[in-house]
């Protein structure tokens, strides 16, 4: 199968060599008669993720694909590439924002559509620690709006593509998944036996858009320095086929009401990432190219949680599961109604405190945010009994 290529390190190695443990491969027969003839919504298609989960939909045979992205040139390629290799499958692109309501809701109204991947998302977390307003906007109220579109159509499954930054998040972007994950958790005990709500959380992506593989490699390519935040710091990688396995085996083997993970071993120091990317570029670290050491930047953890709800291998034996809490009605309700009124008020430090009020474990790290940590009197909106 086809793959697009995205941005490309200018060494021959592939980003396996850099897991420190083997590539995860799992059985995706039932995930094809899952999909088969059914019709597909992905947003965030333009992306890494979306792009290569919308060529693995695609060989499985579906009758119908939804491409959703504001990516116009990205999406337009995806598209092409699409309808040359599957001239079979009905491919609908649609640059479009998963925060117009309205659109969203044609795109519903025109289609059937069975099973939703809501891969669209802001995810870099130094930039959107300055940008609350539209991390808010796109990660909650975006997740939202399609959300409640998949209940109102009855929608068989809706996949949401979180992050291992929404465990006891340290930042504006985890924070973000971790509220639309709370969401999902009250819609589908708002509304069980409709739309079957499967949380997946992934690593590292390995090679995806904006990665610090792709920007250590171009770093070697003009000489270095490579750039490491910490030399301490230390995260789960996994890469993009992985990502998209993940998310059709969730789509296969869950029945909703779930958070999948896999079980990606150890985590990898970032600096030893870097120093053997310069030695399969046939460099030696610190003498061809030198790694220099910045510190971590705002919202940055030295190391990421994997475990939140005290996730059980499954049978599948890779994967990992927990089952939904049950969030508050009451709860859920207020919240939401307390974050669009901070939007409304354009005042970042208050769409932040709604954040830290909704998700009590949620600590700001290296961020002009921290002052809300700070212990304060008084009561919060959200109570223990809603």
């Amino acid at each position: 199968m086809q793959s697009l290529q995205h941005t490309c390190p200018p060494f021959t190695f592939k980003p396996e060599d850099l897991l420190n443990r083997e590539p995860i491969e799992l059985d995706l027969q039932n995930a094809a008669h899952e999909i088969r003839r059914r019709n597909i919504l992905i947003t965030g298609a333009a992306g890494t993720i979306g792009s290569e989960l919308a060529l693995q939909v695609c060989a499985c045979a579906p009758a119908k694909v939804i491409l959703v992205d504001q990516a116009e040139t990205a999406l337009y390629e995806l598209d092409h590439l699409l309808r040359q290799q599957y001239p079979l499958i009905e491919i609908c692109s649609q640059v479009a924002s998963i925060t117009d309501a309205l659109r969203m809701a044609g795109l519903f109204s025109r289609t059937a559509i069975h099973v939703v991947f809501h891969a669209a998302a802001y995810k870099h977390v130094p930039f959107m620690e300055h940008h609350p307003y539209e991390a808010i906007r796109a990660n909650i109220l975006g997740t939202e709006i399609l959300a409640d579109l998949a209940v109102s159509y009855r929608a068989r499954k809706f996949i949401y593509i979180s992050t291992d930054k929404a465990i006891r998040p340290a930042s504006v972007m985890g924070a973000t998944k971790r509220f639309a994950e709370l969401y999902l958790q009250y819609l589908s005990h708002e509304y069980p036996g409709q739309t079957q709500f499967i949380i997946t959380r992934f690593g590292n992506v390995l090679g995806s858009a904006g990665s610090f593989l792709l920007r250590f490699a171009q770093q070697i390519r003009e000489g270095g320095p490579v750039t490491v935040t910490h030399p301490l710091a230390q995260r789960y990688l996994m890469t993009v086929t992985e990502a998209c396995q993940l998310v059709l085996q969730a789509a296969a083997a869950s029945n909703g009401g779930e958070i999948l993970s896999f079980d990606m071993g150890k985590p990898v120091r970032i600096a030893d990432v870097a120093r053997k990317m310069i030695r399969l570029a046939g460099l030696v670290p610190g003498k061809d190219i030198q790694i220099r050491f910045t510190g971590l930047r705002p919202g940055e953890k030295l190391t990421e949680d994997l475990d939140g709800e005290g996730m059980q291998t499954t049978a599948f034996g890779q994967l990992k599961t927990a089952r939904f809490s049950a969030p508050g009605a009451q709860c859920m309700r207020y919240a939401m109604a307390a974050l669009q009124k901070a939007l409304d008020s354009g005042q970042p430090v208050q769409m932040v405190n709604v954040l830290k009020t909704a998700i009590p474990e949620y600590i700001s790290a290296n961020s002009p945010f921290e002052q809300l940590d700070m212990p304060i009197v008084g009561e919060h909106f959200l109570t223990a009994d809603g």
